[in-house]
């Protein structure tokens, strides 16, 4: 996990560190409670702000302060005024509340109680395996990612997102749920709540991946990485900002 969280950072030169997500079940969590931050309240989008910060943080149905990721991760039943979708109208995410409630009936969620905690931790020295690794990046680094991961295969890429939840729905339930990496470009909550940059989104790739995906980035940075980031082809463009009077 260190070497993939190294060549990751070294490869994308990541400015956060790869987080490494795990689902814990009722009574696991005991285990980690000495090491990780378990009761700071805070929003899961707040703690994978941290975790990429280096920190170690516990989340459970007693500290998550996000109503909405606590559903998402089956922590709590999500509350009527996000499921009638009356709240996210009110804050003027959507033209009504037919929209938020599609929107939120759309939403990829875990199993009510299966899991007790969500673990995240620095990929580099986690002490499980993760289930998922998220990464906040710029969208050039999340770009040669997501074509390592169809390498071998050409195949298209179809992402999934309501810009809505897009940290624990987006980068974290669905690549869980479906065993496919997933991109978002964020939503209101994290980008309000957490210091993600403007430029920044975000990619959830499932940890089992990671040894096919490692190798073909790279091969990536072998060749077309280091050509596309050369900027060649714009400085040869001899139009470029000429004057054509």
């Amino acid at each position: 996990m260190a070497n993939f969280a190294k060549e990751l950072k070294d490869i994308l030169n990541l400015q956060r560190a790869p987080v490494g997500v795990k689902f814990l079940k009722a009574g696991e969590e005991v285990d980690f409670t000495g090491t990780y931050d378990a009761a700071t309240k805070s929003r899961y989008c707040q703690a994978l702000m941290r975790a990429g910060q280096e920190e170690k943080v516990l989340i459970t149905a007693e500290n998550i302060s996000c109503p909405a990721s606590a559903a998402g991760f089956g922590l709590k039943p999500l509350p009527e005024m996000l499921s009638s979708g009356k709240m996210l109208f009110n804050m003027g995410l959507f033209d009504s509340p037919d929209a938020g409630r599609n929107a939120m009936e759309g939403m990829t969620r875990l199993e009510q109680g299966k899991y007790a905690a969500v673990l995240l931790s620095p990929l580099e020295n986690i002490e499980v395996e993760p289930d998922i690794v998220v990464i906040e990046a710029l969208p050039e680094q999340l770009m040669w990612l997501s074509l390592a991961s169809i390498y071998e295969t050409g195949n298209r890429l179809e992402f999934n997102t309501a810009v809505f939840e897009a940290t624990c729905v987006d980068s974290t339930v669905i690549p869980f749920v479906t065993g496919k990496l997933n991109s978002s470009l964020g939503c209101y909550g994290c980008r309000e709540a957490t210091d993600a940059l403007d430029e920044e989104n975000l990619i959830g790739i499932p940890y089992k991946e990671m040894e096919r995906i490692i190798p073909n980035l790279q091969k990536l940075a072998a060749k077309p990485m280091k050509k596309a980031r050369s900027k060649e082809a714009l400085k040869s463009f001899s139009g470029c900002g000429s004057d054509s009077e």
